[in-house]
C-alpha cells in the first residue's frame, strides 16, 4: 500500500480500502478471539498515553500500514477490556459480530437521519425494529420507539416531554412563572435522573430521592408521603420514575404499585429499564414487571444486553406526540413535502442523528428472537450459580437478591461490622491489583460482580476463576 492515488485530494482507492478493511477484519477476529488473554486493567499510567502521541498532527499523509501498527501498539495494550471474559464491573455494554457489521457498514453510509428525506430506510428501519424490540418486551401496541445514544438522553427527553404536559407555556416562557415541581425516584435508582432535572432547569432541589426496602425496591408507601407532603406545599408532582434494574443490585421497583401512585398524582411514569428491559424477552423477567405497560415512557438499551455495540438506547412512548410537542422546530432549510413520513429531528434536541437501527436490526437478524431468549437464560442461570458459590461459602454473604445477573455480596472477617467494612475496604484496593478486574461498590457497601458484558457466548469459567481470585485476595487481607 505504499502507492497513493493519483489524485492526492481524493480519498483512498477502493483497491486500498478494500486492502485496509481486510486487515481491520482480521485485527477484530483477532482481537475477539484472543482478549481472553490480556490484562482486564492496562498497567498504564495517567499520561503514559498522552507521551506517546506527538504533540502535532502529522503534517504529511501516513500510510495506513502504520497507522493499523499503531493501533496495535499504542491503543490496544492502554485499554481497559470491556470485551474480556472477567470484564465484571457496571452493567457491561456488549457487542457481538453481527453488530460489529452493522456498526462498520453505517460508517460507510455515512447518513445523518435527521428528515425523512435524508434516509428513508435509516427512518423507517428505526421505526421497525424499535417495533420488534417493544414486542419482544411484550410492551402493548401503541408505544412508539426513538432511539438515541444512551439512557441518559432517554430520561432526559422523557422529563422533557412530562415538563411540556404539565407547562403547557414552557417552550415560549420556560419555567418563568411555572408552579415549583418535584420528579420522585428510589435512593438506588440512576444519576442520570439528576442531571436530566439540572439541564431541564428544575434542579436538583426538586429531585425527591425516596427510601429503598430491604430488597433495595423503591418504598411505595414511603413515595406517597413525599408526594402527599409537596402536594400540601403547592409543589406538583411531575415524574415519577422506577427502574428495572438497578444499576448497584439489579433490584426491580415494584412497577404495578408505582405507577398507582404516580396516576394518582397525575404524574408522568417513567421506567429506566436500560438494563432490565432487554432480559424481559425471558419470560420470567416480564413476569417480574407487572405494570411496566402502563408507563408513559421506557428506556431500554440494547448495548446493555441485546449484544449491540455501544451505543444504542430505545425510547418507548404511549403518546410520542407529546415529545413531539415538546421539540419539534422546523426552520425553512429543514422543511419537506412528504406526508405522512417521521422526521426524526422533531422527537429531540440532536438535528444530527447516527443510522444505529442497522447494527440493532443485523444483531436481530442474526441471533434471532429465540436466540437471544436463549442466551439471556443461560446468563441468568449463570448469575443463580454464581450466587450459589458466595452462598456456600462461609467467607462471604450475599446482600441483595439476584433478580437479573447482578450478584452483590460481601467478604466477612468473622470480628464484626466494622472489621467487614474495613476488610471490604483492603479488598477493593488490594483485589484489581492482584486480579486485573475492576470491581464496583454498590449498596450495602458490598461487592458485586455483574455478569460479564453478556456476550452471546458466556464464560462461565470466567466467573469460577473470579470467585476464587476475590476469595484468595481477601483470605490475604484478613
Amino acid at each position: 500500500m505504499a502507492d497513493r492515488p493519483v489524485n492526492p485530494l481524493g480519498d483512498l482507492p477502493p483497491d486500498e480500502l478494500r486492502a485496509v478493511m481486510h486487515q481491520a477484519a482480521d485485527k477484530v477476529a483477532d482481537y475477539l478471539a484472543g482478549v481472553g488473554e490480556l490484562p482486564v486493567l492496562p498497567p498504564t499510567q495517567p499520561g503514559d498515553v498522552a507521551r506517546a502521541l506527538p504533540s502535532a498532527p502529522p503534517a504529511s499523509p501516513e500510510p495506513m500500514d502504520a497507522v493499523l501498527a499503531d493501533f496495535d501498539r499504542l491503543v490496544v495494550p492502554n485499554n481497559t477490556q470491556w470485551n474480556h471474559p472477567a470484564f465484571f464491573a457496571y452493567i457491561a455494554i456488549t457487542a457481538s459480530a453481527p453488530g460489529i457489521v452493522g456498526e462498520t457498514l453505517a460508517a460507510a453510509l455515512n447518513v445523518n437521519a435527521m428528515l425523512w428525506r435524508t434516509s428513508p430506510v435509516a427512518t423507517e428501519l428505526e421505526e421497525r425494529v424499535c417495533d420488534w424490540v417493544r414486542q419482544m418486551m411484550g410492551l402493548p401496541e401503541g408505544f412508539r420507539g426513538h432511539m438515541n445514544d444512551t439512557a441518559s438522553i432517554g430520561v432526559l427527553l422523557a422529563l422533557a416531554a412530562a415538563r411540556d404536559r404539565a407547562v403547557p407555556d414552557v417552550r415560549d416562557r420556560g419555567l418563568q412563572g411555572a408552579p415549583q415541581l418535584a420528579v420522585y425516584t428510589s435512593d438506588q435508582a440512576h444519576s442520570s435522573l439528576d442531571k436530566a432535572a439540572i439541564t431541564l432547569g428544575l434542579g436538583l432541589h426538586a429531585v425527591r430521592r425516596v427510601p429503598s426496602d430491604e430488597a433495595f425496591r423503591m418504598d411505595v408507601a414511603a413515595l406517597r408521603r413525599a408526594i402527599e407532603a409537596d402536594r400540601a406545599a403547592g409543589v406538583v408532582p411531575l415524574v415519577v420514575l422506577a427502574t428495572a434494574g438497578t444499576t448497584s443490585t439489579g433490584s426491580l421497583d415494584p412497577l404495578d404499585a408505582v405507577a398507582d401512585a404516580a396516576e394518582a398524582a397525575g404524574a408522568w411514569f417513567h421506567v429506566d429499564a436500560a438494563y432490565g428491559g432487554g432480559a424481559m424477552v425471558v419470560p420470567e423477567v416480564r413476569a417480574a414487571l407487572p405494570g411496566i405497560e402502563r408507563a408513559d415512557s421506557v428506556v431500554v438499551n440494547p448495548h446493555k444486553w441485546l449484544f449491540t455495540p455501544v451505543d444504542c438506547s430505545i425510547l418507548l412512548l404511549r403518546a410520542p406526540e407529546r415529545l413531539k410537542a415538546a421539540f419539534s422546530l422546523v426552520p425553512p432549510y429543514l422543511a419537506t413535502t412528504e406526508a405522512g413520513v417521521t422526521n426524526l429531528m422533531d422527537y429531540g434536541p440532536q438535528l444530527g442523528r447516527r443510522f444505529r437501527a442497522l447494527k440493532l436490526w443485523m444483531v436481530l437478524r442474526a441471533f434471532g428472537v429465540d436466540g437471544i431468549r436463549e442466551r439471556i437464560a443461560a446468563h441468568l442461570a449463570l448469575a443463580r450459580q454464581l450466587a450459589g458459590w458466595v452462598d456456600a461459602d462461609a467467607g462471604f454473604v450475599r446482600v441483595a437478591p439476584v433478580t437479573l445477573g447482578i450478584v452483590a455480596f460481601r467478604a466477612l472477617s468473622g470480628a464484626g461490622d466494622e472489621a467487614d467494612d474495613a476488610l471490604n475496604r483492603r479488598v477493593r484496593r488490594g483485589e484489581p491489583a492482584r486480579a486485573g478486574v475492576p470491581v464496583h461498590v454498590g449498596a450495602a457497601g458490598a461487592h458485586r460482580a455483574a455478569r460479564r458484558r453478556g456476550e452471546p457466548a458466556d464464560h462461565g469459567g470466567a466467573r469460577a476463576a473470579r470467585v476464587d481470585e476475590v476469595r484468595e485476595v481477601a483470605a490475604a487481607q484478613r
